[in-house]
């Protein structure tokens, strides 16, 4: 006999669980236990004598991270674990009491979720944000959002002083030495004029490794006299320093905290893919590969290569009924950043591999699509084909048109040949370009207005009409 135990899991309180046959019958219900060694001794010793591991399915919800050590628990114990989306199990718990939500009914939905359900459960093998690979890549792009948006306020802040720190800083803050310059101070422009030519250019020659030298001295000293020329004695030039001080300071952090991170990301990710199978992959190197492999885990845990897409989220949604289809845009159900991942791999492999430039070419000159949405069935395509590669252990080989295979520099040149998008097209396609909407829409005060107004006069007169 078959058992399943649903365990409806809290993040700082008991956890319930509740315990029913294959038929749905409940053993027991609402025990409450911790997440201690010793409470999960006793849960289990409360199963019926002689029960095979093997035959006891755990199902919860991935409650934030307090999941993980439960379920590897009763992995070593030999029950097989499976994760069901919050989602799924509200929409059952609805069906099941409408108007009560309580753990207990949590766990006991979760019991019978097989009966109810059995389509939707996938036994989860890995351990979640317990694995390094799959953690770091995660942190890795957190970081560069945060350096990035960092880099925009401290080009907003710059933006202040005058046009012509821009001009002598270049438009990309993310180098060391414009960062280096700003977290020293010195975007106060006195302090730039008492330094002077000499000092300042030493500072630069020393920061930059010899390639800023008097001359962009002498283009921050002309931006510092402009600010002054500008400003006069009005802004407070050391107070506007600090903050910009500690905006570059946090970016030089953060550049510091990612390089770090890709250099044990990159030892992660030769352990995990030692056959080098993602690399090969045009369009990815190591820190997509890392990110994809990270997020996606084992290839082989899905069913199909479909299940591979739609754990993605880049799958279109579809809206179907009689003779009546739409399809809408991706899902976005799976991870985000392993979308983010496969979304920028798309944008390298449609100019490095020839079938991929010739979907993206026909996507886009034949079905109109514009270049976002041409880019997810790419990148859909894509974790296709690098699915397909590891599951068949193969490194991926590019192709022309016959099948024949090539190599990168013939594979660039088949694309500047045959699929380069005209000007005209990609101007036309731009996700910028809007259609013309009215100024006002429907919330306007004019609509919300009503259509006949109360009349302010004496009793039995006409209302007068709304405005128009």
């Amino acid at each position: 006999m078959r058992l399943r135990l649903g365990i409806d899991i809290a993040c700082r309180a008991a956890h319930q669980a509740s315990l029913a046959d294959e038929r749905g019958e409940f053993t027991w219900s609402g025990h409450r236990f911790r997440t201690t060694a010793d409470d999960l001794e006793q849960l289990w010793a409360m199963l019926p004598n002689g029960t095979d591991p093997s035959t006891v399915t755990v199902i919860m919800e991935p409650t934030r991270n307090a999941w993980v050590p439960l379920a590897a628990w009763f992995r070593r114990r030999g029950a097989a674990v499976v994760m069901v989306p919050p989602e799924r199990a509200a929409d059952l718990r609805a069906y099941y009491s409408k108007h009560t939500k309580s753990d207990r009914l949590d766990s006991r939905i979760l019991a019978r979720l097989p009966l109810l359900h059995p389509e939707g459960l996938h036994t989860e093998q890995g351990l979640g944000p317990g694995d390094s690979l799959r953690r770091a890549v995660k942190l890795r792009s957190t970081l560069v959002r945060r350096r990035t948006a960092t880099l925009a306020r401290l080009d907003a802040l710059l933006e202040i002083l005058g046009p012509g720190w821009h001009a002598a800083l270049g438009s990309n803050l993310g180098h060391k030495t414009p960062l280096k310059f700003l977290a020293a101070g010195y975007a106060c422009p006195h302090t730039v004029r008492r330094l002077g030519r000499t000092r300042l250019a030493r500072f630069l020659h020393r920061h930059s490794r010899g390639a800023w030298n008097q001359i962009k001295a002498d283009e921050l000293l002309a931006a510092a006299s402009a600010t002054l020329h500008l400003w006069d004695d009005e802004l407070d030039y050391p107070d506007l320093a600090d903050d910009i001080a500690i905006e570059a300071r946090l970016a030089l952090a953060l550049t510091h905290e990612i390089k770090e991170l890709d250099e044990r990301i990159a030892v992660l990710f030769a352990h995990a893919d030692p056959d080098g199978i993602l690399p090969s992959v045009p369009g990815i190197g190591p820190i997509l590969g890392a990110q994809i492999l990270g997020r996606l885990g084992d290839p082989n845990r899905f069913t199909s290569l479909a299940a591979v897409r739609a754990f993605s989220g880049l799958v279109p949604r579809l809206d179907s009924s009689g003779v009546n289809g739409h399809h809408g845009g991706p899902t976005k159900a799976g991870d985000a950043c392993l979308r983010e991942a496969l979304f920028m791999a798309a944008e390298h492999a449609r100019r490095a591999d020839p079938s991929l430039a010739a979907k993206y070419h026909r996507l886009m000159v034949t079905e109109g699509k514009h270049h976002n949405s041409a880019l997810c069935h790419v990148a859909t395509a894509l974790l296709t084909r690098i699915a397909g590669c590891w599951r068949r252990g193969e490194h991926y080989i590019l192709h022309d048109a016959n099948g024949r295979p090539i190599d990168a520099t013939q594979a660039r040149a088949i694309i500047a040949e045959r699929y380069a998008i005209p000007t005209e097209v990609r101007a036309a396609r731009r996700t910028t370009h809007t259609r013309q909407r009215p100024l006002r829409s429907e919330t306007d005060r004019r609509n919300k207005r009503s259509q006949r107004v109360p009349s302010t006069g004496p009793p039995g007169s006409q209302a007068m009409p709304s405005p128009p």
